[in-house]
């Protein structure tokens, strides 16, 4: 059932959080923040830069304070970074200020869609597939844990998945 607050979009690199995010925030007439493009915007450097910077740790530290920042606005669509959900703080704080939604993928759908993007720094060293496959069995059970609503993403368009939580969210919306 949908809560009051936020509505964030939790799942694995290539699920199409921040595409399906910006359809969802159009639909409902709301809001749209991208965590990651948020923490680009304000620190003036990419993603990959902060990560060659300041290392993953660094990252996950700016992402939490974003997300702690972007939560104060109760009418938005927020899209996270896959990784997330593994900050425990990140889990608690996506629970208790809205709807979590997981958009779930296949590791062979993410290779599909990120194997020509070259500003996803987890996959720029060794085999991406083995670094999907380990993400994945990490992070789903964490992404299953905070999630209000579940999805699938594979071999459906971006439209038809948010025409489905657009719909989704109205209906709990009369039931609540």
């Amino acid at each position: 059932m949908r809560k009051a607050g936020a509505i964030y979009l939790v799942g694995p690199m290539g699920a199409g959080k921040s595409t399906i995010g910006k359809l969802l925030a159009d639909a409902l007439r709301s809001g749209f923040y991208d965590v990651d493009r948020e923490i680009e915007a304000r620190s003036g450097v990419d993603i990959p830069w902060i990560f060659d910077m300041e290392g993953e740790s660094g990252f996950r530290a700016r992402e939490t304070s974003m997300l702690r920042d972007l939560s104060e606005d109760r009418d938005c669509v927020i899209s996270t970074g896959g990784g997330a959900v593994q900050q425990d703080e990140n889990r608690k704080l996506m629970v208790a200020t809205g709807t979590v939604i997981y958009l779930r993928t296949s590791v062979d759908e993410q290779l599909r869609r990120t194997a020509k993007d070259r500003k996803r720094p987890l996959l720029q060293q060794g085999d991406p597939e083995e670094t999907l496959r380990r993400l994945m069995a990490e992070r789903d059970p964490l992404y299953r844990e905070v999630a209000d609503y579940t999805v699938e993403t594979d071999h459906r368009s971006p439209k038809a998945v948010a025409l489905e939580l657009a719909q989704w969210l109205q209906r709990s919306d009369l039931d609540g």
